[in-house]
């Protein structure tokens, strides 16, 4: 599995969990990533990580475009999410009532077999850490899950395996 970091806190706590679900990962920094090394690493996955970055900015941290025809399943988090939604043609915006910070409770809005096991409790707790928000999803994308915050917690291209989430799992 890759783990393209862009810079989050959490990107080795992310590496940290995979290893011990014992899936091979590494991270590597955005900018050292092409669709060649995409090509020669040969991952059968790959996660965007969060970071502090914004996409509204010009000349923000993106991954290589053809990354989304490489036919593997990509989870963005985070800033991962906000990249993956901007890249594809969906909206991204900054400024007030768009930040979130701490605990926050997500609602499930339809099921998604990935997220099989949450909710048993009702409302799923998690952390986020955002100051953009993504304010209209790309096409293809339906939504799993909603928090007072974020609107769209968990969005999903179930047919292409694209995955992405506002806060940090």
């Amino acid at each position: 599995l890759l783990i393209i970091d862009f810079g989050s806190q959490v990107t080795q706590l992310i590496a940290r969990r995979l290893r011990e679900l014992n899936v091979y990962c590494e991270i590597h920094p955005y900018q050292n990533v092409t669709m060649e090394f995409v090509r020669a690493l040969a991952p059968k996955a790959v996660i965007f990580s969060g970071g502090p970055d914004s996409v509204t900015r010009e000349g923000s941290p993106r991954v290589p475009q053809e990354i989304f025809d490489y036919g593997v399943p990509i989870l963005g988090i985070c800033y991962g999410q906000q990249v993956m939604m901007h890249q594809l043609g969906g909206k991204v915006e900054s400024g007030h009532g768009t930040a979130e910070f701490g605990r926050a409770f997500v609602t499930e809005t339809q099921k998604l077999d990935l997220l099989e096991g949450w909710y048993a409790e009702g409302n799923e707790q998690v952390w986020m850490s955002h100051g953009d928000h993504v304010a209209e999803i790309a096409p293809g994308f339906e939504v799993y899950g909603t928090s007072p915050g974020a609107p769209f917690a968990i969005t999903a291209d179930a047919s292409r395996h694209f995955y992405a989430v506002q806060f940090h799992p």
